[in-house]
């Protein structure tokens, strides 16, 4: 059983577990969202992120500070009923033939019972400094993780999922499907967005993000709308 460590893992490691495809292209279905609207108090929020970066040195940020005043509090913003915004979550699974362990800095998904259920979205920030790895492998091993998590839940294949790598107050977001999840060698397939700046791109980076969360989110059924009791009609005597 191979030991993957989201921290340093590599492409060599994916290729040997997993059959990678990643296709070329920016523009997609799911990045398409000009019909997604964006509330007063949405676009007034939007426009406080943007004042507090527009006139500062983003890149000079140590990564704590880029998160606060930048990332997380989109990933906010994004949030819908159960599906809610987590930093520092803990992502642990196994594959027929390897287990995935390690920490995603940010996620977008249901949460239950204070905790992380079914994570939709993983977020990665890029890490700095001249022995800092690429953050696409590293994201690889979390959507594989983040699928498997999900699968557990409801056995559904291919496992659609998310993620995005940010490198300051630039976003580029993944969808990835997970197919063979019970195989001893899974597919991964992947396609990107072109990347958004923060600066500029805010709102459309939060349309981005709503859509990403309306893909997922569960309407209630008929039956738990009406929460009242049934009444019987009255006889005539």
């Amino acid at each position: 059983m191979v030991k993957l460590t989201l921290s340093d893992i590599s492409l060599a490691d994916i290729k040997q577990l997993v059959k990678l495809r990643e296709q070329t292209g920016t523009e997609h279905e799911w990045t398409q969202v000009k019909s997604i609207a964006l509330t007063e108090n949405e676009q007034r929020q939007v426009q406080d992120i943007r004042s507090r970066l527009i006139n500062t040195q983003v890149h000079l940020f140590n990564e704590a500070t880029v998160w606060a005043r930048a990332i997380y509090p989109l990933l906010l913003l994004a949030e819908r009923d159960s599906i809610q915004a987590w930093a520092g979550v803990t992502l642990q699974t196994r594959y027929p033939t390897f287990e995935i362990d390690g920490i995603a800095d940010g996620v977008l998904g249901k949460s239950l019972a204070g905790r992380i259920e079914t994570p939709y979205l993983i977020v990665v920030e890029t890490k700095r400094g001249i022995e800092a790895q690429s953050p696409i492998f590293q994201l690889y091993g979390q959507l594989l993780a983040a699928a498997h998590l999900n699968w557990e839940n409801n056995q559904q294949e291919p496992q659609e999922i998310f993620g995005c790598y940010t490198i300051a107050d630039s976003w580029t977001f993944l969808r990835a499907e997970v197919a063979g999840i019970d195989s001893e060698m899974p597919s991964l397939q992947v396609e990107y967005s072109r990347e958004y700046t923060e600066k500029v791109d805010a709102a459309l980076i939060l349309k981005i993000l709503k859509g990403i969360v309306a893909r997922f989110f569960e309407q209630p059924e008929d039956n738990e709308l009406n929460t009242e009791p049934d009444i019987p009609l009255a006889t005539e005597l």
